[in-house]
Parts: C-alpha cells; structure tokens; sequence
C-alpha cells in the first residue's frame, strides 16, 4: 500500500464501500427509521419555497438521497398539503453511486440524477441533505512539539508528516485538528448559485455546534465499531461536521446563514411528535408505539436529538426558516 493522505485513503474506501455494500445493512438513517421525517422536511422546504417567493419553476434537490425515501415521502407531502409548489417543482438527485441509482430510481421516478452539484443547473432551489455531509473525506493535522503535521495512511497505519498549514499556534500538544474541504466547497458553491437566485439548502447531520479538537474519525462494518484503517473498502468511514467551520464559509460568500440548532429542536418545532401522534392514531397498538418511538428516537436529547444538528443557508433577505428562528 503506498502512503497517501488521509483524505484520499477516506474517498477511496468510501468509494468502493458504496459501490460494493448496501450502507443500510449497516447504519439506519433518520429517513428509514420513520416516514414522519421525510414529511416534515418536505412542508419544511414548501414553506421555505413561499420564504423565497414562491420561484417557479424550482429545483427540489437531495444531496446523498440514499434510498430515495426522504425524497419520496417528502413529495407525497408536500402534493397533499402545496400542490402549487408541487407543481413548480423539479426533482434532482445528487448521487455517484450506480447501484444506489438504481434504488432511488423505483422511489423517485421522475428525478434527474447527477453526479455533483456542477452539473445542477443554475436557478432557484430548495436542497435538502441528511447525513451527507459526514461521509466526505476529511483531513486530519496533529499538534507536535516542534508544530503542526498532518495525517497520512500507509501500510503500518497512520503517518505524520510536516505541514504548514494556518493552523491555531496555540493548541495544546496532540490536539488533533479536522477538516473537511469537499463539505466546505460545496457550502460555497451553494451560497455563490444562491447570490444568483433564490434559494435555500437544509443540513442535518451529526457533530458539535461548536468547532474543536479531536479525532471523530470512525467505521462501520456488519453494524459495528470497526477500525477505519483497516480493510478499506469494507467499512463506511465518517467523521463529525464542522458546523462551525460551514456556516463561516457560507457567511464569507455572502448567504445567511440559520442555525445550527439541535435536530430535537428542530423536528419539534416542525410538528414532528404531532404528525407522529395522529400517524399513530390510526395504527394498531403495537405499530402505533412502533411510530412514537421512532419520532422519539429522531427528537429526544439522548438519543439523536442533541448529537444531530440543523442548518441552513439561504439567500440574503430571506427570512428566518421554520424551526430555526434564533
């Protein structure tokens, strides 16, 4: 194995995890754990859509749709509670993967597929994305005695080499530092389109509100803890985000920026324990548990609820977004 950056070696195993494994063998996302998740972030981007002036046409984009069930149960929201914007809507998948294309495709027929945000077309949208973010590949840097050096990978596992990048002079010896450039290009290139045209983008996935050291580097494999630098390939490799660090860059383009807040709040605020109460209403009593411990799960402080956040960018003027008024 030749020795290569850490971020290389996270793309690469996840590139060929994702081509090879189904990941929800694996981890279950907020999505498949109930369809009240979907719902409530579908009303969310149809109330966003009227914030931005109700643009139509618009794009309704996904980033890492998985399965396509958010998407899915966002639609069938949003046509029973705005058929207007349901109207107006297009729907675009951000997604490289073949296979998961194939998935999405029998939830979303009538999506268009791309392979990143380059090739979405310019114009008005609403994106939304859940636990995108932490899959991309990170870079890692290490406080030493004599400075900072940054993380490689090679055949006896990590490597450090000298560095000189801006990074905090002060930091305590060992801290180590993450970064996560694909996560902070995208955050630029979304509030550069929405300079251009309305729009707003919905982020929840899991990490502290505030930016920090530490190493939050982990794997997943058969649904258990597994080392990341070994078998890669076999293991969903992901790291917290950076909130901090991307609402900065949002701000630094020129976007507003809405949050973070925790994803317990969030939901809350968007209904999510109603819709889940008259969901249950009309279950069978086992089913209908079933349906309030998964909007538990999603909400409360222990579980997802606090360790998941919320945030948004939007265009400039835009008023604060449901569920993330300050």
């Amino acid at each position: 194995m030749s020795t290569e950056r850490l971020d290389a070696f996270m793309a690469r195993a996840n590139a060929a995890y994702y081509a090879t494994h189904d990941p929800f063998a694996d981890f279950t996302t907020a999505p498949e754990i109930t369809q009240v998740f979907g719902e409530v972030l579908g009303l969310w981007a149809a109330v966003t859509w009227q914030m931005l002036g109700s643009p139509s046409p618009v794009m309704l984009i996904e980033a890492g749709p998985g399965r396509g069930t958010l998407m899915a149960d966002a639609l069938r929201a949003i046509s029973r509670a705005m058929p207007a914007f349901r109207a107006a809507l297009s729907v675009h998948l951000i997604e490289t993967s073949p296979r998961l294309r194939a998935v999405q495709a029998r939830a979303v027929p009538d999506a268009v597929w791309h392979d990143d945000l380059a090739s979405v077309p310019a114009g008005p949208m609403v994106l939304l994305a859940n636990e995108f973010f932490d899959a991309l590949p990170i870079r890692q840097f290490v406080k030493q005695a004599a400075g900072w050096t940054e993380r490689f990978v090679g055949a006896a596992g990590f490597e450090e080499h000298p560095c000189d990048e801006p990074l905090p002079a002060d930091a305590p010896e060992g801290a180590i530092q993450e970064r996560c450039e694909p996560a902070l290009g995208f955050i630029r290139a979304l509030a550069s389109r929405f300079a251009a045209a309305p729009g707003a983008a919905l982020f929840l996935d899991y990490g502290p509100e505030h930016s920090g050291f530490g190493d939050s580097l982990q794997a997943l494999a058969g649904g258990k803890p597994a080392d990341p630098l070994d078998a890669p390939g076999t293991a969903d490799l992901t790291a917290h985000v950076d909130f901090a660090a991307l609402a900065a860059a949002a701000r630094a383009e020129g976007a507003a920026v809405h949050g973070p807040v925790p994803q317990g709040l969030f939901l809350a605020a968007l209904g999510l324990f109603q819709r889940a109460n008259r969901l249950a209403m009309h279950l069978p009593p086992a089913q209908a548990a079933a349906v309030m411990d998964a909007a538990r799960r999603l909400g409360e402080p222990n579980r997802m609820g606090r360790l998941f956040k919320a945030l948004a960018i939007s265009s400039t003027g835009c008023p604060a977004l449901p569920g993330l008024e300050a």
